[in-house]
């Protein structure tokens, strides 16, 4: 169990060592100061989790104390004590970042009640940063895997529009190219990454259900409404609020949408005053938002305002730099889950994989190594390990693999130096990691990288 520290800080040596008494017995590392320049002194070199500090000291006030402790490290939790009921310095000691004020003299137990409340916030502070960091790292730009040009250029137009605060952004692209994996990037590099993002898929909830999620509603507001409910456009407020699917939105959704984006308010169901929030849009949709406005299913003025920035991602066949890549970097993934130890691909797999026109993009792509993997303990994706649908792309008619004569088709050994040199493009040509990922010895790799020269 983890032993908070806490930092006294009192002119008068008796209460100091009564509260350190008290403290320790609740299993508490004391440190104590008797001044303000002492407490300074030690706040230079030491960081402790909370700080117990009297208002009114000889030579550098409590008040001047609290606010350099706050520059030092704005997150720290600092307890105001004084035997003076002097309410505007108080209100200051507040203003100033203070966690709480005690009036001196106070009984052990509210004290004892106000430091364990107040480090428990702390450490609920400190898992929500944790988990913030996790997810910002998952999150991030740079492991997004984009080998291609188009994808190149659709991350770098969403790192760039990120650092707006509240600029509207619409993804558009095919199911399964990644829309939510760039919305989530986009906001946890944006000046909201540590508020909320909340997703919404408006394909999912039932048009019923829909607008009480988003909105809210009050007590009596329907029949089984026994009690106020907070909407998820509220819990969003100073976040990002993503839509997927928008395209599947009803026309009196959209209208309510709309409102929330021009004005930044709303009603709960069953509610009369406004809500005002602060969030920004990102939206998401497989559909053509603009065939869909000509034949009315969706809002002109709508689609105009989440236009705003439109991000299309490019679907999986026309990128198929990215395919041998993503395949290494699913291998990762699932050899650390499912204790595997696959290093590559065979050449006729990476073909099969390459042919391949991948409906379900990389979801479908994900899905594969995953099936492959738990099905089978090998080195290498052979191509029997493949789906039928992947297989048949290497004996598929040759207007399907190859536009050229059959005699015209390439041979294994070309096929193995495309898949080779896709490895060498991947890893940076980093010959001994392609050597690892190839199943092959570096100098068998190196032996056939000298033929190609010769």
């Amino acid at each position: 169990m983890k032993t908070f520290s806490i930092l006294l800080v009192d002119d008068e040596i008796l209460t100091l060592n009564n509260l350190k008494k008290a403290l320790e017995k609740e299993g508490y590392e004391i440190i104590m100061a008797e001044s303000g320049e002492r407490a300074l002194k030690i706040l230079e070199n030491y960081r402790p989790h909370l700080i117990l500090l009297d208002l009114v000291l000889p030579g550098i006030s409590g008040l001047e104390v609290l606010k350099k402790a706050k520059e030092i490290d704005r997150e720290m939790i600092v307890i105001m004590m004084s035997a003076y009921e002097i309410l505007e310095k108080a209100v200051e000691a507040m203003k100033l970042g203070a966690y709480d004020y005690l009036l001196k003299p106070f009984k052990l137990s509210e004290l004892k009640t106000i430091v364990q409340r107040a480090l428990e916030t702390m450490s609920l502070r400190l898992r929500f940063l944790d988990e913030f960091e996790k997810e910002k790292q998952r999150y991030y730009f740079g492991k997004i895997i984009a080998q291609s040009k188009k994808m190149k250029d659709v991350l770098d137009m969403a790192a760039r529009v990120a650092q707006s605060d509240k600029t509207t952004v619409l993804l558009q692209g095919e199911s399964g190219t990644g829309k939510e994996l760039l919305a989530r990037a986009i906001h946890y590099h944006s000046p909201r990454a540590e508020k909320p993002i909340v997703a919404i898929n408006c394909a999912a909830i039932p048009e019923n259900l829909l607008e009480s999620e988003l909105f809210g509603y009050e007590a009596g507001a329907f029949t089984d409404a026994r009690k106020r409910k907070i909407g998820l456009l509220e819990k969003a407020d100073e976040g990002t609020v993503f839509f997927d699917e928008i395209g599947d939105m009803s026309l009196s959704l959209q209208a309510k949408i709309l409102r929330v984006i021009e004005d930044g308010t709303f009603t709960r169901l069953g509610g009369s005053q406004p809500i005002k929030i602060n969030v920004r849009i990102i939206a998401a949709t497989n559909q053509d938002l603009v065939r869909e406005t000509e034949k009315g299913n969706f809002r002109q003025d709508l689609f105009y305002r989440l236009n705003v920035v439109p991000l299309k991602i490019p679907p999986l066949r026309e990128r198929k730099e990215d395919i041998i890549p993503l395949v290494l970097f699913f291998m990762d993934e699932f050899n650390r889950e499912i204790k595997r130890n696959f290093k590559g691909l065979e050449p006729e797999a990476a073909q099969a994989m390459l042919n391949y026109s991948w409906p379900g993009n990389v979801r479908e792509l994900r899905n594969t190594v995953e099936r492959v993997m738990s099905l089978y303990q090998a080195e290498n994706i052979h191509l029997q390990f493949l789906p039928q649908e992947i297989r048949q792309e290497l004996s598929l008619p040759e207007e399907k693999i190859l536009p050229s004569p059959a005699k015209d088709w390439p041979t294994l050994d070309n096929l193995e130096k495309t898949y080779i040199k896709k490895v060498l493009e991947y890893t940076g040509n980093n010959k001994s990691r392609a050597a690892r990922i190839l199943g092959l010895h570096p100098a068998t790799l190196f032996r056939k990288i000298k033929s190609w020269k010769d």
